[in-house]
């Protein structure tokens, strides 16, 4: 990337290189349209759309299976590249502070609209018990908050790259960058060897996402198929109050934030992750966009140790959309029962949302069972009312996926900001759309261009 002590000269090397005929328009055109033919189908014929469910499954599978030697390989490149360790726990702890304010503010944001609009009222609901306690008990079996937090150290340092455990890969890499820039010019060898490895791992990854439209046809002909439309009209009003919601935050306060912190538009920065947004409406997975987000993030100027920490972290700690999605979802179960919650415990559901969020992302089914979990927890007899948004939460996890993945990327951003980490000039540059994204590989191949800026961070 960029040297920070020259933000031209990469821009000349850049221009003289030919220019690679991108063809991955087309297949998100191939998206759009599989996502038009799932809708049909499981109109149709729901039966045969529900049945269909098992190709988005496949493909969500896919990605997955590459989210953790993505994030090993960027860690470890990221850390082992800086001399001062000091820097990276910088990075961390300015992390962690701001994803716990943040999701504090979005779920407080979810409470005071779900006050305002009452979406449960009136509905005079009765609430399904087999929903409400199958999803109370995979809450239960996930555990609570020391169960988690025990769960980050794998049970072997290779075990963290085999079972696909976001923070256990975390973990491991940090060790094991850690170890790498300890080891000082003897541990070259090994970064080099990392680095061919990460961009083999982005090469399979470039192919995996040409089965996007297949993935998002059968994920979407199974949501029509088993839901319909009826059940999304009756629940309208949460499903557009929470849309609103999420649209607010991201374009209202993460917005105003980027503006302010970084200088940079909040419009730019989703212009250029358009296609990472359309992926996660497809899949309804922001673990879909992951890997192209820690690409992307780095293309754009921000230093490979900021993105190695703040995404994946942000992945499990700074999910905005489900926080906003657990307190909405809390009140309209309530008031779709006939039995509001009081003022008083709204605020100590919010307090348990504020532990109880930080490990969704661990969570089979994450927002319904932290759900479950925290009415549990404060009010046992609305668990029945669970069953009342299973059918539409389908819809709504696009929204939060879309919300969380946001929000990722601007943390990126102003953390970079804060800590001097992000190539400004380049950033704009790249937002303007003056130095494009390589979509066929996703490697920066002058990776080498990157260390003239890591370096001046080091003396900083």
């Amino acid at each position: 990337m960029a040297s920070a002590g020259e933000p031209g000269a990469d821009t000349a090397a850049e221009a003289e290189k030919p220019k690679k005929k991108d063809r991955t328009h087309w297949l998100y055109i191939m998206v759009l349209v599989a996502i038009v033919a799932g809708i049909i189908v499981g109109l149709a014929s729901p039966d045969t759309g529900a049945s269909l469910g098992v190709l988005g499954t496949l493909f969500v599978a896919l990605i997955k299976m590459m989210i953790s030697p993505v994030i090993f390989c960027t860690i470890v490149l990221g850390i082992g590249s800086v001399r001062k360790a000091a820097s990276v726990g910088k990075v961390g702890g300015l992390a962690l502070g701001y994803f716990l304010v943040m999701s504090t503010f979005a779920l407080a944001i979810g409470l005071l609209v779900g006050n305002i609009i009452h979406p449960g009222d009136g509905l005079n609901a009765t609430g399904d018990p087999a929903a409400g306690a199958e999803l109370a008990a995979e809450a239960e079996g996930e555990g609570g908050t020391m169960e988690f937090i025990s769960g980050i150290i794998p049970t072997s340092l290779l075990s963290s790259l085999t079972e696909g455990n976001v923070l256990q890969t975390l973990f491991v890499a940090l060790l094991v960058g850690f170890a790498v820039q300890a080891m000082g010019r003897t541990g070259e060898p090994l970064l080099r060897g990392i680095g061919l490895l990460q961009k083999l791992v982005f090469r399979i990854l470039a192919g995996i996402l040409w089965l996007a439209p297949i993935g998002a046809f059968g994920a979407i002909a199974k949501v029509v198929g088993d839901t319909g439309f009826q059940a999304v009209i009756q629940m309208g009003v949460l499903m557009g109050a929470f849309y609103l919601t999420c649209v607010v935050f991201v374009f209202g306060v993460l917005g105003v934030l980027i503006r302010l912190i970084a200088g940079q538009s909040i419009f730019k920065l989703a212009r250029y992750l358009a296609r990472e947004y359309l992926l996660i409406v497809a899949t309804s997975s922001s673990e879909s966009a992951l890997p192209r987000l820690i690409a992307k993030m780095e293309h754009a100027g921000v230093q490979p140790t900021t993105v190695g920490i703040v995404v994946p972290t942000g992945y499990s700690f700074n999910l905005d959309g489900t926080a906003i999605y657990l307190t909405m979802a809390s009140l309209f179960i309530a008031d779709a029962l006939g039995d509001p919650l009081t003022i008083g415990e709204q605020l100590s559901l919010l307090v348990f949302m504020i532990i109880a969020s930080k490990g969704a992302a661990g969570v089979s089914g994450a927002g319904l069972a932290t759900l479950a979990g925290g009415l549990q927890a404060h009010r046992p007899e609305l668990l029945d009312g669970i069953g009342l948004i299973v059918g539409i939460d389908r819809f709504m996890s696009e929204a939060r996926a879309l919300t969380n993945f946001s929000g990722n990327a601007v943390a990126t951003v102003l953390v970079g900001s804060w800590t001097d980490t992000v190539d400004k000039d380049r950033l704009s540059k790249v937002l303007d759309g003056e130095i494009p994204f390589d979509e066929q590989t996703m490697v920066d191949d002058d990776s080498h261009d990157r260390k003239p800026a890591m370096s001046g961070s080091e003396t900083s």
